[in-house]
């Protein structure tokens, strides 16, 4: 399945110029794609002509997988909230400004110096070990 535009879109001809922003057209998400089916299977359910011996073609196992595919569709999309929600959460645990690991971390390095001297071997073992939050 190929989604296309009516028209094709147009490239400016100043190269200074932005380039135009689009929307995809291609309707090739997977919800688009179940949608896509169910509407060729709506459609051969009402053909009464329509008897395959293919069982793979048959609207019963048609049907079949459309229900397959759409729980399996529904069964990542709580997948994914629940990873992104943990994710949030060890990013906090992780990168928190005032109780993160990093910050504790760098507030460590900064007492080992304090306390021993930035010429101490205590302060050597920790002051090569990096903690660092990340880019945005």
């Amino acid at each position: 399945m190929q989604g296309k535009k009516a028209s094709s879109s147009q490239t400016p001809t100043d190269p200074n110029a932005p380039a135009p922003s689009t929307i995809s057209t291609s309707q090739q998400s997977y919800d688009q794609l179940i949608q896509h089916l169910a509407g060729l299977n709506s459609v051969l359910e009402a053909e009464s002509s329509y008897t395959p011996n293919e069982t793979d073609l048959q609207v019963a196992t048609v049907q079949a997988k459309i229900a397959e595919l759409t729980a399996k569709n529904t069964a990542v999309a709580t997948a994914y909230t629940s990873i992104s929600n943990s994710r949030i959460a060890r990013n906090e645990t992780l990168y928190s400004s005032t109780s993160g690991l990093v910050e504790t971390a760098n507030e460590v390095k900064k007492y080992v110096k304090s306390v021993f001297g930035a010429s101490s071997p205590q302060f050597a073992q920790v002051k090569g070990i990096e903690f660092k939050k990340p880019k945005i």
